[in-house]
């Protein structure tokens, strides 16, 4: 835990400018809740629809229907809990050799939980490895947090399946990963959007992920698997790596854009050490921040 004390209280210092921004449009909803944006629940009347199979019968409009003969159905706006649940990913490949991203996944998840705080949200901080566990006291500060570290050989799939968290219901869930493992998108978008208001992901890369160097022969290593392999580093396959690369990542932009679930795509070398302005740009303009 020690190791990442100095990115910690970085980020922390670094998020005494922000705060975490509720998605678009919300407002003050009953019992201290936050109105949103998608259909829901809550007592705040939104538009009217055409009935669709598997609508919520009771939300049908009966005076409408006896006025046009048409079925149609009365949407409410969503409340959003003033929560924020992060997930953050505790995988080997979080701490790839000779980079700075351990300690930029470390200060990014502290960050975020203190401009939570300052968004007046309550919040809880798990860590994916063997299941996931809570970091700390919940609704304290990266002070508290015990057990960071990345090692973890799986999938984040089955940390979930593993142990999952317990999340706030109808609050705000946010996934920092680097996102580099087989798993289908899909397959973690919907545990991560079972139950909640909004999901967001923000996939936290090296620089050496975005762009490796051709070195020749070397002895490539699965982080999470452990596996190596002897290989010819060169243009050609650079290339083949890149383009596989980029599909991965369109598959999770893909299926983000399915769920409704803004992606941002941070570079660590570009916010440690100094955190500069310019490189949180991304979170603010995707609606995740705001300046404090």
């Amino acid at each position: 835990m020690e190791e990442y004390r100095g990115d910690l209280e970085a980020g922390e210092r670094a998020a005494a400018r922000y705060a975490l921004a509720l998605p678009r449009n919300s407002a003050l909803g009953i019992n201290g809740a936050r109105a949103g944006r998608r259909a829901g629940s809550s007592l705040e009347f939104q538009e009217h629809r055409e009935y669709q199979p598997g609508d919520d019968l009771r939300h049908l409009d009966w005076s409408a229907y006896a006025r046009s003969d048409r079925l149609i159905v009365k949407l409410y706006r969503e409340e959003i809990q003033p929560h924020l649940d992060l997930l953050l990913d505790g995988s080997r490949s979080m701490a790839l050799p000779g980079s700075v991203k351990a300690g930029a996944a470390a200060g990014l998840a502290s960050f975020l939980i203190r401009a939570a705080s300052q968004a007046g949200l309550t919040h809880g901080t798990w860590l994916a490895g063997e299941g996931c566990r809570p970091l700390g006291t919940a609704g304290t500060g990266s002070v508290s947090w015990q057990n960071l570290a990345f090692g973890h050989r799986g999938s984040l799939a089955g940390s979930l399946d593993r142990m999952p968290p317990r999340w706030r219901s109808r609050g705000i869930r946010v996934l920092v990963s680097d996102l580099l493992w087989g798993d289908e998108p899909r397959t973690v978008l919907s545990r991560l959007a079972r139950g909640s208001a909004a999901v967001w992901v923000i996939q936290l890369l090296a620089s050496a992920d975005v762009d490796p160097a051709a070195d020749g022969f070397g002895r490539l290593e699965d982080l999470e698997t452990g596996e190596r392999r002897d290989l010819l580093i060169d243009r050609e396959a650079l290339t083949r790596y890149r383009s596989a690369f980029e599909a991965h990542r369109e598959s999770w932009r893909r299926a983000c854009r399915e769920v409704g679930a803004p992606m941002v795509t941070l570079v660590a070398e570009e916010l440690v050490p100094g955190w500069p302005p310019e490189s949180l740009e991304e979170l603010v303009r995707h609606g995740m921040l705001e300046a404090a």
